[in-house]
């Protein structure tokens, strides 16, 4: 009996334990967020309904391109992902239905749009207690819940991330480089940037509280080719990797207060990393910055448009990490 009235006590100690460490987020490394302890939205909160009207405002011809690639079997998937469309036929003597099956990454594949519940980071209190810590102080208990997932995840899910109606920048590294495509794994530098936007005839005064910043890294013309895609250091590919920016690019992007990252890899961050932190953690924990990846912007940079209006609206799939997304842009 004494066995298992301690047995009770040590379960509700624990359970308790649970609800205070699931309810009060304190304050830590980069909680609260200045958009407020409560916010899920993140650096989408400063597409502002002024920062929309003065995107509306750009175009000039009405040339619309699309930054986003068909969603198909056979378009490259990281890792062992799957996706799979079945056309399900109901036929009756006078009418046919056509319906489709999917099953697969929906919110993880193809041209995606990553939100600030896809990934955290492991830290450990001074107390010894340890966590996943997500964008402002949410930890993975807070987004697993009690139903450990089962219908998606309860806090920071791609629902709650508001409209992307800014305007855009493209940074077109290849471009400046003169390459149709960056080496596998080159470490896009500050100084590739500045000098980019300097070559675009820009310069980083030209980025605004709210717009969106895409980088060209000419990666997208291996697609159709997903062993050449891939990365080869994760089992997919026939590469050693991809490229793509890394941490000093990242912190300079996190004092320009945009609203998204985006490009035109598997990952934006180069691959592998070349140190120990990730492009990934620093966007969405410290500012809570969402990433566009696999993008097309080879029109886009063909014609030297960089400047345009950005529409990137994401499914609202509740407790979903990320989603299937149609980015476009209008010059």
């Amino acid at each position: 009996m004494m066995i298992v009235k301690n047995l009770f006590l040590f379960i509700l100690l624990n359970l308790l334990s649970f609800s205070m460490i699931a309810q009060d987020r304190g304050e830590g490394a980069w909680w609260p967020s200045i958009h407020g302890a409560d916010d899920e939205a993140g650096a989408t909160n400063y597409v502002t309904p002024t920062k929309i009207m003065e995107a509306l405002s750009l175009p000039q011809e009405g040339k619309v391109y699309e930054l986003g690639h068909p969603y198909e079997r056979i378009q490259p998937a990281y890792l062992d992902r799957p996706y799979r469309l079945n056309i399900v036929k109901r036929a009756s003597p006078t009418s046919v239905s056509l319906t489709e099956y999917f099953t697969g990454y929906i919110g993880q594949m193809g041209t995606q749009y990553d939100a600030l519940g896809h990934q955290g980071r492991f830290v450990q209190n001074e107390d010894g207690e340890s966590h996943y810590i997500f964008y402002n102080g949410f930890t993975d208990d807070d987004l697993i819940g009690d139903d450990l997932g089962a219908d998606g995840i309860q806090h920071l899910g791609v629902e709650g991330m508001k409209p992307i109606i800014t305007k855009g920048l493209l940074i077109d590294i290849a471009g400046y480089k003169g390459v149709r495509t960056l080496s596998t794994n080159y470490v896009v530098t500050l100084s590739d940037v500045l000098e980019t936007l300097e070559w675009q005839g820009m310069s980083e005064d030209d980025i605004e509280i709210g717009d969106a910043i895409l980088f060209n890294y000419g990666w997208s013309v291996h697609w159709g080719n997903p062993a050449k895609y891939n990365d080869g250091y994760v089992g997919r590919g026939e590469n050693q990797g991809s490229p793509g920016i890394y941490t000093e690019v990242a912190r300079w992007l996190l004092t320009k207060d945009i609203s998204i990252v985006g490009a035109d890899s598997c990952c934006v961050e180069v691959r592998p990393n070349p140190g120990t932190e990730s492009v990934h953690h620093l966007l969405f924990l410290e500012q809570g910055i969402p990433i566009l990846e696999n993008l097309d912007l080879i029109e886009l940079a063909n014609d030297r448009t960089y400047e345009f209006l950005l529409i990137a609206l994401n499914e609202r799939m509740v407790g979903a990490t990320g989603s299937m997304i149609r980015p476009i842009a209008i010059r």
